[in-house]
C-alpha cells in the first residue's frame, strides 16, 4: 500500500522546504523547527481549560486540565506528549488532548514533563509517575474519578505511559483502567524491518530515533524496561492496552511486538495498524480522515474502559 493520498501533499511539502534534519541541529534549535510544524488537527472545543502545576521531584510540573461539560467525578486520562523525550510540549499537544477529551468525554491532564538532554532518563518518567500520583491522590480537587484513571501518550509519549504503567503496577499503584499507547518507542533497536523499510521519507527518520536515543539515554541504560518497556521480564498484571500503529512509521514493529508481549503475559490488549499512515498522523485530524477515526477509536476504547460507552455511538 502506499502513503493516503491526504497525507502524500504534507510530505511532499515537508521534501520540498528545505528545513534541516533535526540530527543537524541541537535539542533548540530542533524545537523551535518542530514546533513550526503545528497546524495539522483541527481546532475542537472543550468546555474547560486550564494551567496549573503539581508537585514533582525536583519542582513544579506543569500540567494542563481539560473538562468536558456536566457534573463531575468525571473519569480522566492522564497524557503524555511524544517528541522524542527532547521535543514537545503542552501547547503543541494541545489539539490532540483537546480531540480526546471530546472523543471519551472525560478530562484529560496534559504532562508538560523535563525534556532531554538538559534531563535525561530517568526525569521525564519521574514527572510522569509523580504527575500520575498526584492525580490519583487529588481525584476531588480536580473533579474526577480516581477509580477510573487511564494513562496514555503518543511516540515518546507512548513509551512514558507504557513506563508508567510499569511503575504504578510495582509500586501500589494507582490502579489504571487502560494504556493508550500510540506508534510507542518500546525498545532501542533500529535493525526491525520497520526501522530499515521506513527510514527515510515519512517525517520520522530512523537516524533521528539514534538522535533522540543518544539524547535521553545512556548505552548503559538501554536494558532498564523503563526505558525499554519491550525489555521487560515481566508484563503480567498490566493494565489492559490500545496500542495504535502506522503502516509507514519506523515504529511500527516494535509498538506491535509490544502488543504481542502483553497479550502474552495475559494482559487484554489490541494493535489497531492504520494503514496508510506515518508517524504523528494523530496530530493530523485537518489532514486526513484515518486521523479522525483513530481519535474517535481511542475515544471509544477510553469509553468502554471507564463504564461510560454510551448506546449509538
Amino acid at each position: 500500500m502506499s502513503v493516503d493520498p491526504q497525507l502524500q501533499p504534507f510530505l511532499d511539502l515537508l521534501a520540498s522546504s528545505g528545513s534541516p534534519a533535526i540530527t543537524d541541529l541541537q535539542p533548540d534549535a530542533a524545537r523551535a523547527l518542530m514546533a513550526n510544524l503545528r497546524g495539522g488537527a483541527r481546532a475542537v472545543e472543550v468546555h474547560a481549560v486550564h494551567d496549573r502545576t503539581v508537585p514533582g521531584p525536583a519542582g513544579a510540573v506543569p500540567v494542563r486540565v481539560y473538562c468536558p461539560p456536566g457534573d463531575g467525578p468525571f473519569p480522566a486520562l492522564v497524557w503524555f506528549h511524544g517528541g522524542g523525550w527532547v521535543l514537545g510540549s503542552i501547547d503543541e499537544s494541545d489539539p490532540v488532548a483537546r480531540g480526546l477529551s471530546v472523543a471519551a468525554d472525560c478530562v484529560v491532564i496534559s504532562v508538560g514533563y523535563r525534556l532531554a538532554p538538559e534531563h535525561p532518563f530517568p526525569a521525564g518518567l519521574d514527572d510522569c509517575v509523580a504527575a500520575l500520583r498526584w492525580c490519583a491522590d487529588h481525584a476531588g480537587e480536580l473533579g474526577i474519578d480516581g477509580d477510573r484513571l487511564a494513562v496514555g501518550g503518543d511516540s515518546a509519549g507512548g513509551n512514558l505511559a507504557a513506563a508508567a504503567a510499569m511503575v504504578a503496577r510495582d509500586t501500589g499503584g494507582p490502579p489504571l483502567r487502560l494504556q493508550v499507547l500510540v506508534y510507542p518507542v518500546t525498545d532501542f533497536d533500529v535493525t526491525t524491518p520497520s526501522m530499515v523499510d521506513n527510514a527515510e521519507g515519512y517525517l520520522l527518520t530512523r537516524d533521528a530515533m539514534q538522535w533522540f536515543y543518544d539524547h535521553y539515554t545512556d548505552p548503559s541504560q538501554r536494558d532498564d524496561p523503563r526505558a525499554a518497556p519491550l525489555r521487560a521480564t515481566e508484563l503480567a498484571g498490566l493494565p489492559p492496552a490500545l496500542v495504535l500503529t502506522a503502516e509507514f512509521d519506523p515504529l511500527r514493529d516494535e509498538g506491535e511486538a509490544y502488543a504481542r508481549r502483553l497479550v502474552d503475559a495475559g494482559v487484554d490488549a489490541t494493535v489497531s495498524r492504520y494503514d496508510g499512515m506515518i508517524h504523528g498522523f494523530l496530530g493530523m485530524t485537518a489532514l486526513c480522515d484515518r486521523a479522525v477515526e483513530a481519535e474517535a477509536e481511542v475515544g471509544a476504547a477510553l469509553r468502554v474502559a471507564f463504564g461510560t460507552e454510551r448506546p449509538g455511538r
